[in-house]
């Protein structure tokens, strides 16, 4: 079966609106990663920020929603509404479901509360654990869109975005719902961004997926959001025609080596959607910017694709938002197979250009690539996380 995903909303460091932010994705536009000061005590990080406005969680909702994490959730929300509200008109309340994913939810707006809780031995009068729980993001969305199908949030690390459009499909697929709202959204977070920096995976600078001379991940924000229904949304439709998933469990942080479980997660994709490595003519890679990371990737690259394939990672245009990150990136592999992508063009991989020669070497896209002509638009988009968790997503073009 394939789940047609409608246009997008989005906010990340690229800026607000699909439009928006795959205009500047196509350019190769980092302008949006900045270093920022506070996070990690004595070091300016590079970080994938949005700095735009947040609108505010309506005042008819319990406090408890207000978290900037929702806040990404809503600003991408308004820009779909009308597709949302439209499909709660035809559906009905009981059979639109909400599935999200994220790594920190609110926690970073609780934060504040363990500091008053260390100097005077109690919490603060307003603290609600509700606010950093991780099913705040779809508790609030069903509350803000007037939804009682089912709703739930995911957090598998730097596969929940991407697990929430699969597990998306799935309702669809057992007939539990006619429409499901699907994404993700993470903020900035100290908690995760000192957790990073502990592990010494954090480049100071700018991120260099891939390079001989990458150093460690960005962070980023974003929140992107979907709808998905059985039929064929409009001019702009993109097909998610299937997906694939895995969990090697190889350690707790570290990559299985050889790229087994993200190969197996890519190949279940491309069995799921009936189609042949042959037939993706891009691939959105995981692509951090750490040393195991990328090495395992292209070692599961170069054996799903032994012809190469175009391929690029787009942390260095958006930072890497966690929980975040699989909707987001499928968000912009769903703008360059959209018809208003009519040039057909790939989004660039942006990196120092100075190849690691003990790697696979990969065809990284540039601004000189496109689609094959005369051929299905069909992407591939992975995401790995922590614990060997995979999951890879094929989206295609209407035809």
């Amino acid at each position: 079966m394939n789940a047609w995903l409608g246009k997008p909303g989005v906010v990340c460091a690229l800026g607000a609106g699909i439009d928006a932010v795959a205009a500047a994705a196509l350019a190769g536009d980092t302008s949006g990663m900045r270093a920022r000061t506070g996070w990690v005590r004595g070091r300016a990080l590079t970080l994938g920020g949005y700095d735009g406005e947040l609108p505010a969680i309506p005042d008819a909702l319990p406090a408890h929603h207000r978290s900037r994490n929702n806040q990404l959730l809503l600003a991408a929300a308004l820009q779909i509404e009308a597709q949302l509200r439209g499909a709660v008109a035809r559906y009905g309340p009981g059979r639109v479901a909400v599935v999200l994913g994220t790594s920190t939810s609110g926690v970073n707006d609780n934060a504040p509360a363990f500091g008053h809780l260390a100097a005077h031995g109690a919490w603060p009068a307003d603290y609600d654990y509700r606010r950093q729980a991780l099913s705040s993001p779809a508790s609030f969305f069903a509350d803000w869109l007037g939804v009682s199908g089912p709703a739930y949030t995911l957090s598998t690390a730097c596969t929940s975005g991407a697990r929430a459009l699969l597990s998306a499909r799935r309702l669809l697929e057992l007939d539990l719902c006619d429409a499901v709202v699907c994404g993700g959204a993470d903020t900035l977070c100290r908690l995760t961004i000192n957790g990073f920096a502990a592990l010494g995976a954090i480049d100071d600078g700018l991120c260099l997926p891939f390079s001989a001379n990458r150093r460690g991940i960005n962070i980023g924000e974003a929140g992107a959001l979907f709808l998905m229904a059985r039929d064929a949304a409009g001019p702009d439709g993109v097909a998610l025609l299937g997906g694939g998933a895995s969990s090697d469990a190889w350690h707790m942080s570290a990559p299985e080596p050889t790229g087994a479980g993200a190969r197996q997660a890519m190949q279940a994709a491309l069995a799921s959607a009936g189609l042949d490595a042959a037939s993706v003519g891009w691939v959105n890679l995981h692509g951090t910017g750490t040393p195991h990371n990328d090495a395992m990737e292209s070692h599961a690259m170069h054996a799903v694709f032994p012809q190469g394939v175009p391929c690029c990672s787009t942390k260095a245009l958006t930072g890497h938002a966690l929980g975040a990150a699989g909707a987001l990136e499928a968000a912009l592999a769903w703008a360059t197979l959209s018809a208003s992508n009519a040039g057909a063009r790939l989004i660039p991989h942006v990196w120092d250009g100075v190849s690691d020669p003990q790697l696979p070497a990969l065809e990284f896209s540039t601004p000189a690539h496109r689609y094959a002509p005369g051929r299905p638009r069909v992407a591939m988009s992975n995401s790995f996380a922590f614990g060997g968790n995979n999951v890879s997503l094929i989206l295609g073009a209407q035809p």
